[in-house]
């Protein structure tokens, strides 16, 4: 056993090298290469700032594609696919000429990154630890800091290749390849993996049948299915958590730099307050995780929503270090503590035998989500700012945050719960149903 505990946390640390690395080359690396690729191939601004919008969107509308494969295939066979597509996209981008090939790489990154990230570690890790807001934590914070890092990384291998763009993509596919490899091979085969699952569950589920009717953290006693699921309330209001982060985050930091200079703020000013917001997500992920097994995640979805919608207000009218700082520390800790929350709460409140599917369903609205720099751009031409755009989303925000902080865990009827898989139902387990 504590060679397979050993194991669990080598493979937690190949997952964490792998989201920090797919994060800085992708979504933080695109905006600092981009001007280099629009300078030498002659495109126009909005139809390269289209390659962003397909990232997003792809990650987002092909999460149903990894749960699919892994249900199928296996982790390991689907982190390496997804380490060939990663490749292919990259491969793209360092051969591309025309926006045709370009935007192809992008929307290929997009599907790579979803296989090779967040859909597979969360399985896996669901399956590996009993106490999972530790390693969901270091997990999440680990691809924060390849947010931070990825600018940097792009700046010091453009300069290294001396201002060339094409060997900077190059190297992404070469260690994409690498790192997809050593996670897949450590990752174990299926049987492996099954027997570790089988322990993790049964550990759980004793926990979760002892545990007290008012115990602060709620946990499950049985596994829903994605009908159940689907129908209560609470997965609704975790979903729309998911969505309103992305739709909030990604507009806020993808607008924020044209926002701060039509308010006369200075560049330097604006990047201080824009690198703050990374620090933030990195700071509330660490911290959510350390938390997350002590407080109820509800309530870290509740804060987060909340000061999400503050930052917002903030950022709308932030022309003073005052409104700047409450913009970083609640968009920042609001954006990195709803996915760690949200990731907890489905495997609290509906088990982990379909979290796979449940969690896969979540991470489609961000395409969506990726709507919202384009709304913004829309409402700017239209109402002359950047401001109501913000304004609108921290309302809508506002009314998630008001819904996830009355929300109570979903329960099942006492019927269903005693025809659960176990020989001999506990006076705890039926008290916990009722």
């Amino acid at each position: 056993m504590p060679n397979a505990q050993w194991r669990s946390w080598i493979i937690l640390g190949a997952l964490s090298l792998l989201l920090f690395l797919i994060t800085a080359s992708t979504f933080s690396s695109l905006g600092v290469v981009l001007p280099a690729m629009i300078k030498e191939l002659k495109w126009n601004f909005a139809s390269a700032f289209l390659g962003f919008t397909l990232l997003g969107a792809f990650c987002g509308g092909s999460s149903w594609l990894p749960a699919m494969l892994i249900r199928r295939i296996g982790v390991r066979a689907t982190i390496l696919i997804g380490s060939a597509v990663m490749v292919a996209g990259f491969g793209c981008l360092t051969l591309a000429h025309g926006l045709p090939v370009y935007l192809a790489g992008t929307a290929l990154l997009g599907v790579g990154y979803q296989m090779m990230a967040l859909i597979p570690a969360t399985h896996l890790l669901s399956m590996l630890f009993k106490k999972r807001a530790l390693p969901f934590g270091i997990y999440f914070t680990t691809g924060s800091l390849g947010g931070v890092v990825g600018p940097w990384m792009a700046l010091v291998g453009l300069d290294l290749a001396h201002g060339g763009w094409r060997p900077y993509w190059a190297w992404q596919a070469v260690a994409s390849a690498v790192v997809g490899v050593l996670s897949a091979a450590l990752v174990g085969g299926e049987a492996w993996l099954k027997s570790a699952a089988v322990e993790t569950d049964k550990a759980v589920a004793e926990e979760a049948a002892t545990q007290p009717a008012n115990a602060r953290v709620y946990r499950t006693t049985v596994d829903w299915t994605v009908a159940e699921a689907l129908r209560t309330p609470q997965f609704y209001v975790i979903l729309s958590a998911y969505f309103a982060h992305l739709l909030g985050g990604v507009t806020a930091v993808s607008l924020a730099p044209s926002h701060f200079s039509e308010l006369g703020v200075a560049s330097t000013v604006a990047v201080a307050a824009l690198s703050l917001e990374s620090l933030m997500q990195v700071a509330a992920r660490m911290s959510g995780g350390l938390l997350a097994d002590r407080i109820d995640p509800r309530w870290l979805l509740a804060g987060a929503q909340g000061m999400m919608a503050v930052g917002l207000v903030a950022l709308a009218g932030a022309t003073t270090w005052p409104l700047m700082m409450v913009f970083a520390l609640g968009v920042g800790v609001g954006f990195g503590m709803t996915v760690l929350a949200v990731s907890i709460l489905l495997l609290n409140y509906y088990g982990r035998k379909n979290n796979l599917e449940l969690f896969s369903m979540v991470c489609m609205v961000g395409a969506v989500s990726a709507l919202g720099p384009v709304i913004g751009g829309f409402m700017r031409d239209r109402l002359g700012g950047f401001a109501p755009t913000f304004q609108v989303f921290a309302a809508v925000i506002g009314v998630i945050f008001v819904a996830a902080l009355f929300m109570r865990p979903p329960r099942k009827s006492i019927e269903e719960d005693v025809i659960a898989p176990a020989p001999a139902p506990s006076p705890i387990l039926l008290r916990d149903a009722a």
